[in-house]
């Protein structure tokens, strides 16, 4: 009778895994046709309008967001209430080129100043802006940037071995000082309003739909990338040992393993893949101001993961979704709600789904730490 309890298990498991991957693969499929829809005439039944194609661009890079935290949080313990000033730092660094695509042409075709620093009257452009009148260079800096400050921070807490709540709030700080930072008029970053009036994205106009497009499907295909990569990596040796960091660090340690290196190497990945969605985001959305640092932003993308399901990626995405699906519902009409919503329905999961909306179709979910570093 035990024998076939314990094969009945892994089969049911594996299906399930097989239901999870096929109901990605579609979901993929159907976000893919909705640029397609949206050429279709307006009288169309299955004509999809421009507000759908740029929310859903939006919800996209927010899933390659939460994609970034359950890395960290779900596969090796580490809370970061902090993602969001990754985010935000990405999406400044595209903001950059943008900006610099506004204004008179000077040498070689390129604008002299962005148009924020005429207003501010600045008379040369400062030395953290060379270089991103060209755009590989910004994206890459999108990436190394936000990576750098990751790895930093990774760097003086884990070697410390600051765990736990006390390095969920060492991340709150960061993101708290660079808000407060980055409003200041000083640091020419457009101070309180940041970068927007944006005009065009490699000479194409972001106005166009074709654009839209071209954005929507470059955030998709980051997702897709972003979730094998994830996928692969934690599906490796390396990824055992993340878990087994996760629920007993102490003892991976004093099997041999450089334990703060292994977090270190992840939490440094995480911030670069939260920059990378902070640099899709913002060409869509048109604007980046120092509000995306709010520590609100990060905690709120914290809940995407716990809601979806942590330890898992693909409720990482699926947390991402569904939260920011109801949160437009809900602000349409009721905008005053939505904190208290946002806040229950944590608790709530907390309390009854704790393996997230993914467990309710795998019937498991990943073990809480005793010690509440998850």
């Amino acid at each position: 009778m035990s024998s076939t309890v314990n094969d009945v298990a892994p089969d049911r498991a594996s299906r399930a895994r097989l239901g999870l991957r096929a109901g990605l693969a579609i979901a993929v499929l159907l976000l893919a046709l909705l640029p397609l829809l949206n050429r279709l005439p307006p009288d169309s039944a299955l004509h999809v309008s421009d507000f759908i194609i740029s929310i859903t661009g939006k919800w996209i890079t927010y899933a390659i967001l939460a994609l970034a935290i359950d890395l960290a949080w779900g596969y090796v313990g580490i809370l970061s209430l902090g993602h969001g000033a990754f985010f935000a730092l990405g999406g400044y660094c595209i903001g950059m080129y943008l900006m610099r695509m506004i204004g008179p042409r000077g040498v070689y075709g390129h604008p002299v100043l962005p148009d924020f620093m005429v207003f501010l009257g600045y008379t040369e452009l400062p030395w953290f802006w060379w270089g991103f009148n060209w755009f590989p260079f910004a994206f890459a800096m999108a990436l190394l940037v936000p990576g750098a400050l990751g790895a930093l921070v990774g760097w003086l807490a884990f070697r410390s071995r600051i765990t736990g709540v006390y390095l969920s709030i060492l991340t709150q700080a960061m993101t708290f000082a660079l808000m407060l930072a980055f409003f200041r008029n000083d640091m020419g970053f457009g101070g309180n309003n940041g970068f927007t009036d944006f005009k065009e994205l490699l000479g194409m106009p972001l106005s166009q739909p074709g654009t839209r497009a071209v954005l929507f499907y470059a955030s998709l295909a980051a997702l897709c990338g972003a979730l094998w990569l994830c996928a692969r990596l934690t599906a490796t040796k390396l990824g055992r040992v993340l878990v087994a960091i996760r629920d007993a660090e102490s003892r991976v340690r004093f099997l041999g393993y450089d334990t703060a290196r292994v977090k270190l190497f992840v939490f440094t990945l995480s911030a670069m893949l939260a920059g990378l969605a902070g640099a899709l985001y913002v060409p869509q959305v048109g604007i980046i101001n120092p509000g995306e640092f709010a520590p609100g932003n990060s905690i709120e993308a914290v809940i995407w993961v716990a809601v979806g399901g942590r330890g898992t990626l693909v409720g990482a995405v699926l947390g991402a979704f569904s939260v920011n699906a109801l949160k437009t519902w809900l602000t349409s009409f009721a905008p005053d709600l939505w904190l208290f919503v946002l806040g229950g329905l944590f608790v709530a999961v907390t309390l009854f789904l704790p393996a997230g909306l993914v467990g309710l179709f795998r019937g498991r979910g990943p073990k809480a730490d005793p010690k509440g570093g998850r």
